[in-house]
């Protein structure tokens, strides 16, 4: 049997993950009823492409390579330009691989032929992508059915394949999205644990970062997240990373998304200043995706208290209620309420939660929503499907990047924050219905504070949630940990 590993000390993914997969996939299609040849209808998804620096004249690899996730939903192919086919009747399996130029052998080293290829990735036939139309032919194929999309975060299309010869075949683009995208929402028992072991291996990351001496000697933001690359990449064979590292420290803890060109994660970080890394790693396409926030020297100020005990009892709040059936805009909203409430009990805010919520001051304090669906992509699809809630219309809620009940299986993150980002604060002085709710002579000091964000990844079962997050979370908790100097050194690997 194959399977995806990086060694003996990292986790090992059995092929049989893909085909359990698309066994699950053809299922879900078979109930639907909506086709009338099943023995002669056929998925078809094409693989991701290498790519190089888009338009720049350069031969260079933008990046190295990382399946599209359908794909790799399906297959678990890990090279590029590849094709694959799966029978609705049966799941039967075909890949289509690019038949490479022996130049190849010289740059790249040896090419894996069809049997090879077939015994790796346990399908049932490998062909080369110059033979799918005859191949195709020979099947005497009914209907193909292509996934066509766009994705409700980002806008962007996701594109039926193409390849020379297609249109020689009938063709359905709406069937197979809403039914793979809805697999892909309740996470089968294999990938639960990839997704465990990814988790941990963040955890472990962001832990061995808070060890990291920040105030014993200069360091910058992306020296952080080198640390936590390394061990990512080091210890837990995570080549890749879920997303753009976030390493924001004083008032660039406020940044949402920091880290990215304009803002490199290049800040010194001082003594006193709110840090907020969000970093998760990747494991053969499974995402982690984990926040951690707590001051640079490892001892917390009262006003640092005031607003990180906020926020961790927004997530505790959500994390005791959160389970099967409960709906999602509800969570956002008892984060909100919870975290308001404390920031009233702690003089910032007067004045009635609800009231504030009606008036939008929780948008204010928390402009994104309070967590997503995580998986193959670290805001994963599945969101706002044809059978799914609406996205809402209300300032706050119609930030969650999906709004449906909760189901056993869906794997979610949750992560409440509180910002005092300049441009919204501003506003809400001025607003003569939000001013009322301020307490500006104690706001007036938290303008650069930054913010604080905690976010976990959890499991969701009938009666619960299991957090996979597994790192320090209490006041308490973080200020031992940052303080124990009985550790290897951040420095070695």
């Amino acid at each position: 049997m194959s399977h995806h590993t990086l060694g003996d000390h990292t986790h090992k993914i059995s092929m049989s993950l893909f085909k359990n997969n698309r066994m699950r996939v053809v299922q879900a299609l078979r109930e639907t009823k909506k086709l009338q040849n099943e023995n002669a209808t056929y998925i078809i998804l094409e693989g991701g492409k290498e790519e190089q620096f888009g338009f720049y004249d350069t031969d260079t690899n933008q990046t190295t390579f990382r399946q599209e996730s359908y794909f790799q939903y399906l297959f678990g192919v890990s090279e590029p330009d590849f094709y694959g086919i799966v029978r609705v009747s049966d799941g039967k399996t075909t890949l289509f691989a690019p038949r490479l130029d022996k130049e190849y052998e010289v740059w790249m080293g040896p090419i894996a032929d069809t049997n090879e290829i077939k015994k790796k990735y346990e399908v049932d036939e490998v062909f080369y992508t110059d033979e799918m139309v005859k191949v195709l032919s020979e099947k005497n194929i009914s209907l193909l059915l292509t996934l066509s999309s766009i994705n409700s975060d980002s806008g962007k299309l996701y594109s039926p394949p193409t390849f020379e010869g297609i249109e020689k075949f009938a063709q359905d683009a709406d069937l197979l999205y809403p039914v793979i995208a809805e697999c892909r929402v309740i996470k089968s028992p294999e990938e639960i644990e990839v997704l465990r072991y990814v988790a941990k291996v963040s955890s472990d990351a962001h832990k061995k970062v808070m060890r990291m001496p920040f105030t014993k000697k200069k360091h910058y933001e992306y020296q952080a997240e080198a640390v936590f690359l390394a061990h990512s990449y080091y210890v837990g064979g995570c080549r890749h990373m879920s997303y753009t590292c976030i390493c924001g420290v004083g008032s660039n803890s406020a940044i949402l998304h920091y880290g990215h060109a304009g803002a490199p994660n290049n800040r010194e970080i001082n003594d006193g200043d709110m840090c907020l890394f969000d970093m998760g790693a990747n494991y053969f396409g499974y995402c982690a995706d984990i926040t951690c926030s707590y001051p640079a020297n490892g001892k917390f100020t009262e006003d640092q208290k005031l607003i990180y005990n906020a926020v961790l009892d927004a997530n505790m709040a959500v994390q005791n209620a959160a389970k099967e059936g409960v709906d999602w805009v509800e969570m956002h909203l008892l984060a909100n309420r919870v975290m308001l409430q404390k920031l009233k009990e702690g003089n910032l805010l007067k004045g009635d939660v609800e009231e504030m919520i009606e008036a939008g001051l929780n948008y204010v304090f928390q402009p994104h929503g309070l967590g997503h669906l995580i998986g193959l992509d670290v805001h994963d699809v599945g969101g706002y499907l044809p059978h799914c809630p609406s996205r809402p219309t209300k300032a706050g809620p119609n930030r969650l990047r999906f709004a449906r009940p909760l189901k056993s299986g869906m794997y979610v993150t949750i992560e409440p924050g509180c910002y005092f980002i300049a441009p919204l604060l501003k506003k809400a002085y001025e607003d003569p219905v939000q001013s009322k709710f301020l307490v500006k002579e104690n706001l007036d000091r938290f303008w650069n504070f930054g913010g604080v964000r905690i976010e976990d990844d959890v499991l969701i079962t009938k009666t619960g949630v299991e957090n996979f997050a597994v790192v320090p979370r209490t006041v308490e908790e973080i200020e031992a940990w940052m303080a124990n100097k009985d550790h290897v050194p951040y420095t070695s690997y």
